[in-house]
């Protein structure tokens, strides 16, 4: 099942307008420098929650909280995001998804679970593989960004600023 680097159990943050639990999900394939979870980058972690004790803490938060966020890592990483969501999404959940477009074939699948979108767009198309350290960065953010935009979903592209020290939102 998905694997589980940690939780944020309330966040007013991470879903706009919305009270959020955040579950980070292990694994990530590109190696940024700024990275802010660098715990979270290998695909298998030394403090894991089992995805069961995740599920029965939503089932004791509804009607508490509005949303579930996937981040990470990379959610789109794992191939059990769509069962994950699938199950939260029948608990009556709101399903947010905070991605840097790593998977897009997986992206194009969770989608229509999806209620908003945050991804993160690493540099500009010409640098992305110089900040990512992966070849085809680029090329797969881009495809996802396509496959953002096209859905239709709510969703925030975050940049980072020219000076590469202060985050940024363009809307999509």
């Amino acid at each position: 099942m998905l694997r589980v680097g940690g939780l944020t159990r309330c966040s007013a943050s991470d879903f706009p307008g919305r009270l959020a639990a955040v579950v980070f999900c292990q694994g990530c394939a590109w190696r940024c420098g700024y990275c802010h979870n660098p715990h979270l980058l290998p695909r298998r972690g030394k403090e894991e929650l089992p995805w069961a004790q995740v599920v029965s803490f939503l089932e004791r938060r509804r009607g508490l909280l509005d949303a579930v966020v996937f981040s990470g890592g990379e959610p789109t990483l794992q191939p059990s995001l769509r069962q994950a969501m699938e199950e939260v999404k029948g608990m009556g959940y709101l399903i947010g998804l905070h991605t840097a477009g790593i998977v897009p074939r997986r992206l194009g699948e969770v989608l229509p679970l999806v209620d908003w979108v945050a991804m993160d767009v690493k540099a500009s198309f010409e640098e992305h593989e110089a900040v990512t350290g992966t070849r085809g960065s680029a090329r797969r953010a881009r495809a996802s960004m396509q496959l953002l935009r096209a859905s239709g979903i709510a969703c925030e592209f975050h940049t980072l600023s020219r000076a590469g020290s202060a985050p940024g939102r363009a809307p999509a």
